[in-house]
C-alpha cells in the first residue's frame, strides 16, 4: 500500500517568511508551490523549486486567486474564462522557472477559494481542468475526493489524483468545514497522524458531526503554513511507516 503526501509550500513573500519549507520538504513526496498570486513571488518560487528538487519531491503548481491580502481564501467572483487565464498564467510562470533548473512540473493543485469553488461549481472546475490540459495533458490534476474538479479533470482527459486533508475537518457531504467555523482545523500532531492512517487504511473519515463518510485517498495534504506542520509531518511519516504504508508521489 502506498500514498502520496503533499504540502502547500513557497508561500513566503519577499522579506516575510511563511512556513518551514526546507524541513517539510524532507518529509513530503509532492510539493504544491504557490505561483505568486495568493502567495509567493518569483524568487520564492525559484528557491522552493530548488529545495523541492533537492528533497526529491515531485513539483506541482499551486495556482490561486490574485488576493495577497486574503491569502487566496476569498472567492472574488471570477468568470470561468478568467479562471482559465489565471490558472494557465500561473502554471506557465512556475514551469518556466522549473525549466531553468532542467525540471518539469508533475501536477497542478488549485489553492484556497479557487480549490473550494472548483470542488462544487462545474463551470469553474471545467475552466481549471481545461487550463491544465492545454498547458500539458501529461500533468496530473489534484482535487477533493468525489468533487466536481475530479470529474472535470477526467472529462478533460487528465489523470486525476483524489486528495484528502490531514489537518482539516469534513462536513457530512465531503466538503471541508469552513475555516471560519470552530473545529475547522486540527492541531494535535498525534491526532492528525492517527486520522491519516485511518483514512488510508479504511477510505473513510468521521465528519465534524460524527457521521462516517467515504473518501478516495490517493494523496494527503498537510498545510505548510500551519505552525505545527513540521511536527504533524513527522508524526504522519512515522505512523505510516509503522503501518507498512509507503509514501511516494504518483
Amino acid at each position: 500500500m502506498h500514498v502520496d503526501l503533499n504540502s502547500d509550500l513557497g508561500e513566503s513573500f519577499g522579506m516575510f517568511k511563511v512556513g518551514r519549507d526546507e524541513e517539510i520538504l524532507r518529509l513530503v513526496s509532492s510539493a504544491n508551490i504557490a505561483c505568486g498570486f495568493h502567495a509567493g513571488d518569483f524568487s520564492v518560487m525559484h528557491r522552493t523549486i530548488r529545495l523541492a528538487a533537492a528533497g526529491g519531491a515531485a513539483l506541482g503548481a499551486h495556482p490561486g486567486l490574485p488576493d495577497l491580502q486574503g491569502f487566496g481564501r476569498r472567492w472574488l467572483g471570477y468568470a470561468p474564462a478568467e479562471v482559465y487565464d489565471l490558472v494557465l498564467y500561473q502554471i506557465g510562470a512556475l514551469a518556466a522557472l522549473a525549466k531553468g533548473e532542467g525540471l518539469v512540473l508533475r501536477h497542478v493543485k488549485p489553492h484556497g477559494a479557487l480549490y473550494n469553488r472548483a470542488a462544487v461549481d462545474p463551470e469553474i472546475a471545467a475552466a481549471v481542468a481545461a487550463a491544465v490540459r492545454d498547458f500539458s495533458p501529461a500533468l496530473r490534476l489534484f482535487g477533493p475526493s468525489g468533487s466536481r474538479l475530479i470529474e472535470a479533470g477526467a472529462e478533460a482527459g487528465l489523470a486525476t489524483v483524489s486528495e484528502v486533508f490531514a489537518d482539516r475537518n469534513y462536513n457530512e457531504d465531503g466538503t471541508l468545514v469552513s475555516r471560519g467555523q470552530p473545529g475547522a482545523m486540527l492541531h494535535d500532531p498525534e491526532e492528525i497522524a492517527r486520522r491519516v492512517a485511518g483514512m488510508v487504511k479504511s477510505g473513510k473519515v468521521r465528519s465534524i458531526t460524527g457521521q462516517t463518510i467515504a473518501l478516495k485517498v490517493e494523496t494527503i495534504c498537510l498545510h505548510g503554513d500551519e505552525p505545527g506542520a513540521l511536527s504533524a509531518a513527522q508524526a504522519i511519516r512515522e505512523v505510516l511507516r509503522t503501518a507498512g504504508i509507503t509514501v511516494k508521489a504518483w
